[in-house]
């Protein structure tokens, strides 16, 4: 009998083996027949194509992001880099047996079924969050994933549906597999998907670094994600966050006083498409994001420091005509970091051609290259920082510049002629260094000069006969901060530093002072405030309007102009670039200003104008007017050459009388002897007053000499048509006077300048006398001043007075 019962007992077990067998063979075919999605597989190629591109601040903040190819806003994240808050919230108000069911957990269906018998209607689901997973995955779901509770169909089919997908996803993942999908995928309003997303879009900040009311506010918002946005529903929002606390609360999770304190946070998110910064930046470096298959892209910027630039632009927009747009781009001098970066200054506004990233767009860069041409002259050995340079009318074969004033100066010195960026100065020193020299001296620092097809650097470079980028200005402008060696401007950390040298370091002191400080040495350091040296710049026609700064830490650079290179009337560089960089110093912050370092190439010496040597090596008498320079290297080179003239600016001059009177050879006595004295170059007489030049050159002529005829630095022109000291006034019936003249004596072109302000040109051949004359049409009553001035440097000058206009 025992025997028989032991075989009754095989046979049953037999027969469970067999159901079970059978069972187990009909769900490895169905697990065959409806494989999982392909979503639902970590680190499946399938999933790449999805992943939203996100470009992130150094700090991690997001500036800007562009849905997967499926439309989503989804940014993946592990458990890892997720607030322990969050997990905590989720699990305990929407799955507490997470960790131990199966895949479905049958108490909750117990239950849910008993209050639908008792209800007649479904109160609870019963869901487990792996069934919550099964349905972000189920394909007839995919069109209405957004939303758990549309795509939550609560038929028995479709439920029985869910609760096997979910018994194949416990099957075949772990548990934090299944967790981190969720984490991803969940709906969160729109067309933001998973936590960080959420978080990121709303919040503005990462899950890692949620509070308690914010991990229980996005806990709750995938069980309605579009009643429940923040951004467009806070109040129902806020509800739904409570009730996950107060759930929290009962549960034991978290101490009652952190719930009532979580509770008291408001909740409230701007609009999704506000969240955007630096957006030009950002498209630039999605593309290299795309290029290398990365979704989260980071770069070197500065989220607040960007915040800031972004508001100063936008505030200077209303002064400024509605289709003008700004670029500005802020470098840390340390590293070439780029820490803020504006395109355009407003993103929205297509009348100013946002979308147009004027950061790279190629431009005139105006009188911008300045700083590099005189750095340039002082490592040749050139210039010192108080060389004489001669601010007047000249020609270069057949190029003659004029000043952004249309006035001449006269005699300048290096650092005025580059503070006040003066012309001509700057054309005559590239002149003698070489364009082409000067050009490639820039391009091997990253700062490439664009020239039409075939042509060839000249002498228009120095005023924007070019074109270039901002960005490869600002960074050739570092060198001023980095002792003369610039460094490329970087958009993230894997970028390498790229450095060059530009300047010598004592040449690099000595621009930077002058732009900062005058270039008097002498003058106190600014070691407290703001400490920047700038240079303006515009193009011609008023096309492009530059601004560039150097301050310890950073430097900066504006354009401001209309993308499609329409000129702008009356916006130029100093009025309307320069107040805007120096708003945008202010907005760095305070900085902590280290001592200046002066180099041991650099020195400060006396010297004496009109030869330009060391005051201490010039004779007295010879030193007309004396100026404390920087030098470099010790070097004081002479006043330039001038051109044309064989005389050097040296000359002996034959006295008799005791010295009393000037006399020539062909008149000299027999007590006539040469003494040494010096003069001013010869385009510089019309500006030199008797008082400031030799007093040998003041003496009397000889009664009889015909020194002041015989063509020397002396010779005058004759201006017909007007007489000095004359008043002019308008004809009766007239309200304006013109009133035609004529130079007697002239070789070569000839110069008018009314007031020091060109007048006209008078061209003729080199050698040959000048023909014609110009038309005086004064503007103004009063005293004025006229002066012709030929190309040998001789001239004439009257003065008159208008009276009646």
């Amino acid at each position: 009998m025992p025997a028989r019962l032991n075989l009754k007992r095989w046979a049953r077990r037999r027969r469970v083996c067999g159901v079970l067998a059978l069972l187990a063979l009909a769900l490895l075919a169905l697990d065959r027949l409806f494989p999982l999605p392909a979503a639902a597989w970590p680190d499946s190629p399938a999933r790449r194509p999805l992943e939203a591109v996100v470009v992130l601040a150094e700090d991690g903040t997001p500036l800007r992001y562009w849905p997967g190819a499926d439309g989503a806003m989804r940014h993946r994240v592990t458990i890892e880099q997720v607030s322990p808050r969050y997990v905590e919230a989720l699990l305990h108000y929407e799955d507490r047996a997470f960790w131990w069911h199966p895949g479905i957990n049958p108490v909750a269906l117990a239950r849910a079924a008993w209050q639908w018998v008792r209800a007649g209607q479904v109160v609870s689901g019963g869901s487990t969050l792996t069934m919550q997973v099964a349905r972000l995955l189920d394909p007839e779901c995919a069109d209405r994933r957004r939303n758990l509770q549309t795509c939550a169909t609560r038929t028995v089919g479709a439920k029985a549906r869910q609760m096997l997908r979910a018994l194949q996803l416990e099957w075949h993942l772990g548990k934090r597999e299944i967790l981190t999908l969720y984490l991803n995928e969940a709906p969160m309003g729109g067309m933001v998907e998973g936590v960080e997303m959420a978080a990121q879009a709303y919040l503005g900040k990462s899950a890692r670094d949620l509070s308690q009311a914010e991990a229980a506010l996005l806990a709750a918002l995938p069980q309605s994600p579009s009643r429940l946005r923040p951004d467009r529903h806070p109040a129902q929002a806020q509800a739904a966050r409570d009730k996950v606390l107060d759930r929290l609360m009962s549960q034991g999770v978290w101490p009652a006083a952190e719930v009532r304190d979580a509770q008291l946070e408001k909740v409230f998110a701007p609009p999704l498409r506000s969240r955007v910064l630096a957006p030009l930046f950002a498209e630039r470096l999605r593309q290299r994001g795309l290029k290398a298959g990365t979704a989260v892209v980071p770069s070197l910027l500065d989220a607040g420091l960007q915040l800031r630039l972004e508001q100063v632009l936008l505030d200077r927009l209303n002064t400024l005509p509605e289709q003008v747009s700004i670029a500005a781009l802020i470098v840390d001098n340390r590293d070439g970091a780029v820490r803020a970066y504006a395109g355009s200054a407003d993103f929205g506004d297509m009348k100013r051609a946002a979308h147009v990233d004027m950061v790279r767009g190629l431009r005139s860069p105006g009188s911008t290259l300045k700083p590099f041409l005189y750095a340039m002259a002082l490592d040749q050995g050139l210039v010192h920082s108080e060389s004489l340079l001669i601010d007047a009318p000249q020609n270069f074969g057949g190029y003659a510049p004029g000043n952004f004033q249309a006035d001449f100066s006269g005699p300048v010195s290096v650092s005025e002629a580059l503070q006040r960026s003066l012309n001509v100065p700057a054309v005559d020193l590239l002149d003698r260094i070489g364009p082409e020299r000067f050009a490639a001296q820039l391009r091997g620092a990253g700062l490439r000069l664009r020239l039409p097809a075939n042509a060839t650097p000249n002498l228009s470079l120095i005023l924007g006969g070019g074109s270039t980028r901002l960005e490869e200005l600002v960074g050739a402008y570092t060198a001023l901060a980095r002792g003369g060696e610039a460094v490329q401007p970087r958009l993230q950390a894997a970028d390498p530093v790229r450095t060059t040298r530009l300047m010598s370091e004592g040449a690099a002191f000595i621009v930077r002072e002058i732009l900062e400080n005058g270039g008097r040495p002498g003058a106190p350091f600014r070691e407290s405030g703001a400490r920047i040296a700038w240079k303006t710049g515009t193009s011609f026609g008023f096309r492009d309007a530059w601004a560039l700064g150097v301050t310890d830490r950073y430097t900066l650079g504006v354009w401001m102009g209309r993308p499609d290179g329409t000129p702008n009337p009356g916006h130029f560089g100093a009025n309307s670039a320069a107040p805007l960089l120096r708003d945008l110093a202010a907005a760095l912050g305070p900085q902590q200003l280290a001592p200046r370092r002066q180099p041991a190439s650099v020195q400060a010496a006396a010297v004496c104008w009109p030869l330009g040597r060391l005051a201490s090596s010039t004779p007295p008498d010879q030193c007309l007017q004396q100026r404390t320079a920087w030098l470099l290297d010790g070097a004081a080179p002479p006043t330039l050459p001038e051109r044309g003239v064989s005389q050097g600016l040296e000359m002996q001059v034959m006295v008799e009388g005791a010295g009393r009177e000037r006399v020539s050879g062909d008149c000299a006595g027999p007590g006539a002897h040469s003494v040494p004295a010096v003069r001013w170059p010869q385009l510089l007489q019309p500006w030199i007053e008797p008082a400031q030049r030799h007093p040998l050159e003041r003496l009397p002529w000889k009664s009889g000499c015909r020194g002041e005829a015989q063509g020397g630095p002396s010779a005058r022109l004759r201006i017909v048509g007007l007489e000095p000291g004359t008043v002019l006034r308008p004809s009766p019936g007239q309200t304006h006077i013109r009133l035609p003249l004529q130079v007697l004596g002239a070789q070569g072109a000839v110069a008018w300048l009314l007031d020091g302000q060109l007048l006209a040109w008078q061209d003729a051949p080199a050698g040959a006398a000048a023909r014609g004359g110009v038309l005086l049409q004064p503007q103004r009553n009063g005293e004025q001043q006229l002066t012709a001035l030929d190309a040998q440097g001789r001239y004439a000058r009257l003065r008159f007075t208008v009276q009646g206009l």
